[in-house]
């Protein structure tokens, strides 16, 4: 079969994707074997150690403002969590305005954040199936001119390539997209409570600051 100038530009572009798309879907199994483990460790460290009410934690920083920090560290929220809420009351003659602004970029941050994660696990359960789809098609065509031929042997072989690939791009895929799904409803989560607790830190701070400044009037 005798080929022109462009179909054989294809030909030889997509015998040359063959390796490097199973290169890929080497790594993106791997990575998604990476990110088992991740979430794992997640659940573990983390999740697990996360326990608190939360209208019983905004009543507890309510009573105790006068030692907000202690009642941040002592909580069962998440470090993160932790850190961003510490991060205001370190800030204790802030204005309003300053105040309100550091609360929506400490928010903000933690979004940014959380979405960063989500994006990788979200890419590639995207990808996988694409390069699977690429691993499935590249074989086919020497596999087509194999049958001709009456090659069986390199049609089989072909076929082999074939299946393998598809397998990994949609295993591949489903485990990112699960973990995915997960992740999002956790961090949707997080994020809802962290905002509560700021405004909430907030509210406090302005609160004592108004009542400093009453003491240092009289």
């Amino acid at each position: 079969m005798e080929l022109n100038v462009f179909q054989t530009i294809l030909h030889a572009v997509s015998t040359a994707m063959r390796n490097p798309v199973i290169v890929i879907l080497i790594l993106f199994i791997a990575f998604a074997v990476f990110c088992i483990g991740w979430i794992v460790v997640e659940a573990v460290k983390e999740r697990r150690h996360m326990n608190y009410s939360l209208p019983a934690l905004l009543d507890e920083l309510k009573a105790g403002k006068d030692n907000l920090q202690e009642c941040i560290e002592g909580s069962g929220l998440l470090k993160r969590q932790k850190s961003a809420l510490l991060e205001l009351t370190r800030h204790p003659d802030f204005s309003e305005d300053m105040l309100m602004s550091l609360a929506d970029n400490i928010v903000e941050a933690e979004q940014s954040h959380y979405d960063r994660v989500l994006s990788v696990t979200n890419l590639i359960s995207k990808l996988a199936p694409m390069v699977g789809l690429l691993g499935t098609l590249i074989p086919l065509g020497p596999g087509i001119i194999a049958l001709g031929q009456g090659d069986t042997q390199t049609l089989s072989e072909s076929m082999l390539t074939a299946f393998d690939t598809t397998i990994a791009g949609l295993l591949t895929a489903g485990v990112c997209l699960v973990i995915h799904t997960f992740r999002r409803h956790w961090y949707a989560a997080y994020m809802s409570d962290l905002e509560t607790l700021v405004d909430s830190v907030v509210d406090i701070q302005l609160e004592m600051n108004g009542k400093k400044s009453e003491s240092e009037v009289k």
